[in-house]
């Protein structure tokens, strides 16, 4: 013991804590003050940059929003959620996230720990100009404790600071270990990092082994607990009684300032971009151009932790690596025009990636608003859809008022022939309105079906678009083709809110993602054919015989991530079989290969995809692989098809198909 702990320790009343150096302040902290006043410049000026790119009403309504009650709760659920204890990955993979949130986590409380310290034992060090930058930060640095006073609170803290420090360094250890072996934590691929990701990265691996070390040399003189005090007796041991601490403190400085540094050009600067991006998202605001406003935000959250890597289905073969999510967004906030656009036009769309992102990165989005932005050389014109004022339904179908000039399956100014029941479009009395789209007038297998399902129910409805008709529009806005697809959707609303129908009932997933999201039929019920059927089996309308068939059925990218059905379709297909598990289904189900959502990929590599999906669908011997899209369907089938084996004889069927037997 010291010559002046012992006189403090004789005295009656002493202070628990010793503000040891009456300037607070030494040299050693330079380092991280210049990086972190850097850092919070640079995250300064692009918050106001970001913010004053947003529209003024967007501007409003994200200020409103901070102060709506329900949002304040799903921010705070968010932020603690999703940026602290990375509870989306604990859940998929349970050692990686508990690497992340032992980081996060960590680092958070350490932070809050060190700051609720100084407010309780030296509170004039938290005002900025009083050392209140850094000294919570190297509080035990700049105190002393009284040995002879130390209380329970302050035990308590030292105890508290030491399990938060083992914390991180234990998701330290799995970070450095993940780098050689990523298998183990659940991951096939990892990102390949930049220089700046590289700095940064190492920055991190040194700073909380650097600050054990600091604070373990101090630990008889500031003060520690189980693993500080510990550490610094075996230090005592190596080097006696004089332990040189300022080195490591200045090692634990430079560290902190070379990350902070570094972090606005890295991955890391994800730490506090996405805390913006979660508060701008939960607010309703959507980024309309793949790198200005609220993209920015949306990019610079992007961890590139790698998770899409594995995620997309085009995965399947190494040489698409370089066309995954995060790597379209590292040259999004790189400017690279040229890999933009490719990676842009190869995406599936499947959003896969979106779903699996720990902070809901919509990297699909992004990717449609860089379509949006590319010139298009390819002429449309939709002029002809102006002969939907007439009376017409622009999808073929008549209109009450068939006395008047109107088109006929593209024929301009020809009369129709005389309507049968089924062809007119429904009054009031006939509430439900079918609409097949594209895909499924392509496979009349399952327009049979599903037509099949009706009558067995005693469902009065009318087929929309039984002679043809317009596309729904979803696919030009896939390709970024946003003006064109709001001619279609303007034509078909209009029929559709002319039929008196009450329910729209779809058989295609890209149909009904569109008609729920982008119609705003008001008054006008928008269900998938999975949802209405399964509907009707509950109500005891519709009589599904039990088989002992094996099922499996796989989730289409549009109806699963893309609007959430996944109940109805199981609950209807477990009336009539036993479902089985396939080893990837609800949000992680894979893509079929087949979407309409890439402009690039050719037919080889889609193959590979279908076949990949195949094999994660038939993992629990399946008699029958369903799917409740035309264009899985017919993709998988293909597939099956073509294989060089006959799959042990597994049929691919509609969802339709499998309840009538």
């Amino acid at each position: 013991m010291t010559p002046l702990f012992q006189i403090l320790a004789a005295q009656d009343v002493a202070p628990e804590v010793i503000d040891r150096i009456p300037s607070g302040y030494s040299h050693f902290v330079i380092p991280f003050a210049v990086g972190i006043t850097f850092m919070l410049c640079w995250l300064l000026v692009g918050c106001v940059r970001l913010l004053a790119a947003i529209p003024r009403h967007d501007r409003l309504t994200f200020f409103k929003s901070l102060f709506i009650p329900k949002t304040i709760v799903r921010n705070l659920k968010d932020l603690f959620g999703d940026c602290l204890l990375h509870l989306k990955i604990w859940r998929r993979k349970p050692l990686l996230g508990y690497m992340h949130s032992a980081i996060a986590f960590g680092w958070f409380m350490i932070i809050v720990l060190g700051h609720i310290e100084v407010a309780l034992f030296v509170p004039k060090r938290l005002s900025v100009t009083n050392g209140g930058l850094f000294y919570p930060i190297f509080y035990r640095y700049f105190v002393w404790m009284n040995p002879g006073h130390t209380t329970l609170r302050g035990s308590f803290f030292f105890f508290l600071m030491d399990f938060f420090l083992l914390y991180i360094l234990s998701g330290i250890a799995l970070a450095v270990f993940k780098r050689f072996r990523s298998i183990v934590l659940g991951m096939r691929h990892t990102t390949k990092p930049s220089l700046a990701d590289r700095v940064a990265l190492y920055s991190l691996w040194l700073i909380f082994p650097l600050r054990l070390l600091a604070e373990s040399f101090t630990a008889d003189l500031s003060g520690g607990s189980f693993l500080t005090v510990g550490v610094n007796r075996f230090w005592h041991l190596l080097f006696g009684d004089k332990l040189w601490f300022t080195p490591c403190w200045w090692a634990y400085s430079i560290s902190l300032g070379l990350f902070f540094v570094a972090m606005p050009f890295s991955r890391y600067m994800h730490i506090l971009t996405e805390v913006l991006w979660i508060l701008l998202r939960n607010a309703g605001i959507k980024p309309n151009h793949p790198r200005k406003g609220v993209a920015e935000a949306e990019i610079y959250a992007c961890s590139s932790c790698g998770l899409c890597l594995d995620a997309c289905p085009m995965n399947v073969q190494k040489k698409n690596l370089k066309y995954s999510s995060v790597y379209f967004i590292r040259f999004l906030r790189r400017h690279n025009e040229k890999k933009i656009s490719a990676i842009a036009d190869k995406c599936l769309m499947c959003d896969k990636c979106h779903a699996l992102c720990p902070v809901g990165v919509d990297a699909p989005a992004l990717r449609r608003a860089q379509r949006a932005t590319e010139n298009n050389s390819l002429p449309f014109d939709y002029s002809c859809i102006s002969a939907v004022d007439t009376g017409l339904a622009a999808t073929g179908v008549w209109a009450p008022d068939a006395s008047r000039p109107v088109r006929v399956n593209g024929r301009p100014d020809a009369l129709p022939p005389d309507p049968s029941p089924q062809e007119s479009l429904p009054d009031a009395s006939r509430p439900v309105l079918y609409f097949a789209g594209c895909m499924t007038r392509l496979t009349p297998r399952i327009i049979k079906a599903v037509e099949s399902v009706f009558e067995a129910a005693g469902v009065d409805y009318v087929f929309a678009d039984r002679e043809g008709g317009m596309c729904c529009g979803r696919p030009l806005m896939l390709a970024g083709r946003n003006d064109a697809a709001a001619k279609l959707i303007e034509a078909n609303k209009k029929m559709i809110e002319e039929s008196g129908c009450s329910t729209l009932v779809l058989s295609c997933p890209i149909c009904y993602k569109i008609f729920k999201e982008e119609y705003r039929l008001e008054g006008i019920k928008v269900t998938h054919y999975t949802q209405y059927f399964n509907e009707l089996i509950a109500s005891g309308r519709l009589k599904v015989e039990k088989t002992d068939r094996k099922l499996v059925y796989h989730d289409p990218c549009e109806l699963g991530r893309g609007c959430g059905v996944y109940f109805e379709p199981r609950a209807a297909l477990g009336k009539a079989g036993t479902l089985v598990k396939a080893s990837m289904e609800y949000d992680e189900s894979i893509c079929c290969g087949g979407s309409l959502g890439s402009l690039t990929l050719d037919v080889k590599d889609r193959a590979k995809i279908a076949e990949a999906s195949l094999k994660s669908l038939t993992a629990g011997s399946p008699d029958t692989i369903v799917t409740a899209c035309p264009l899985c369907l017919k993709t998988f089938s293909e597939a099956v098809a073509n294989s060089g084996s006959p799959m042990n004889g597994v049929a691919v069927k509609d969802f339709a198909e499998v309840l009538r037997g």
